[in-house]
């Protein structure tokens, strides 16, 4: 389980420049600014400070546990400054390094060896070539990303396989009064994959429900095995993006993994309980029914409305989605009947179920 990724004691940020538009030094101010519930340790050999924070030329001169390290060096230099991580103990990497595998065979070949190296030392690594991860428990409020503001608290999980694009839907989210409980950059998902977070999420009291942005699957039945069971107790929604031929071209060299066809995909989200939103709004819009409604105990339906074209587009939907919309029964249908004003009519209206319900 990935469950210490969001409740560090202590992290360090490797690559914490001094020049404020370096990645390394954007992320150490976002935890500092946070503020992160813990210390936080600068990794720059060239700098006894970054910012208000005292530097150390390596992980192994802070001479304390670490346990979660954020590397932000280049790509050459990235295999080296894990292994140390792995000396000092940290548990968990974000490698927001690029370079690796969207980038050509020499990089997939450096990243099979970076991944190869985390197994071995029984470490934990997000990315590489993400935006980092934050969590809004107010006994960790850590933000190692390039969220430019912490989102409010709140129950929803937010997974992203493009950084660029999950730190704008954490934006949408605040101006939408939308809480996070966490947030993951997935980047090439060469360790932890989405399937991880939604186990986690799966575990995890603080997240209600799941919302993922996804270009492509790295192992489609491992997906449908843990989103089966998780989606039984916990609603996960998805924008899945590559669905034209161009667009499955350009998720495979962004995120270096088979964006698979559409058809397959919509199957896929269907066998596993995947709600499919069209659009970021759309994804938002189911969102905000999760927030404030409990899930349909079962299948049955009842439209209430002032008018009857809407009723008849509710019926409609509910029908596409496998729900049945069944007759009152006659003294429900008296009791509607006396209670409303003369000009209300109670519409009786009836759709079996779907075939795959029978």
């Amino acid at each position: 389980m990935i469950n210490g990724l969001f409740s560090p004691g202590s992290i360090a940020v490797a690559g914490a420049s001094r020049d404020r538009r370096a990645v390394g030094r954007r992320i150490l101010d976002a935890l500092v600014e946070g503020p992160f519930e813990g210390p936080v340790y600068a990794i720059n050999p060239a700098a006894t400070h970054v910012g208000s924070v005292p530097a150390h030329p390596s992980l192994s001169a802070i001479g304390k546990p670490v346990d979660l390290v954020v590397v932000a060096v280049p790509a050459k230099l990235v295999h080296e400054v894990v292994a140390e991580a792995a000396d000092v103990g940290a548990g968990h990497v974000v490698v927001v390094s690029a370079g690796f595998a969207e980038s050509g065979d020499e990089g997939r070949a450096a990243q099979d060896e970076l991944a190869a190296l985390v197994a071995e030392r029984g470490m934990r690594m997000v990315g590489p070539n993400c935006l980092g991860v934050l969590a809004t428990d107010p006994e960790v409020n850590m933000n190692a990303s390039f969220a430019p503001e912490m989102p409010p608290v709140g129950n929803f999980g937010l997974a992203s396989q493009s950084g660029a694009l999950g730190i704008a839907i954490i934006e949408l989210a605040r101006r939408l009064g939308l809480g996070l409980s966490n947030f993951v950059s997935l980047g090439n998902q060469a360790d932890i994959t989405v399937s991880d977070l939604i186990e986690f999420w799966g575990t995890d009291p603080a997240t209600g429900a799941g919302l993922l942005y996804l270009e492509s699957f790295t192992d489609p039945a491992r997906f449908r095995q843990v989103a089966t069971e998780t989606s039984r107790q916990l609603p996960l929604v998805m924008v899945k993006s590559g669905t034209t031929s161009a667009g499955s071209r350009a998720a495979s060299s962004h995120t270096a993994a088979l964006a698979g066809s559409d058809t397959a995909v919509e199957a896929l989200l269907e066998q596993s309980g995947v709600i499919r939103a069209a659009s970021l709004e759309h994804m938002f819009g189911i969102a905000r029914i999760l927030c404030s409604q409990p899930r349909p105990k079962g299948r049955r339906a009842a439209v209430v409305t002032n008018s009857g074209g809407p009723g008849v587009l509710c019926v409609d939907a509910l029908l596409r989605a496998n729900y049945s919309v069944e007759p009152l029964s006659d003294e429900a249908s008296a009791e509607l009947a006396r209670q409303l004003p003369a000009a209300a009519s109670v519409c009786l209206l009836y759709t079996s179920p779907s075939p795959r319900d029978s």
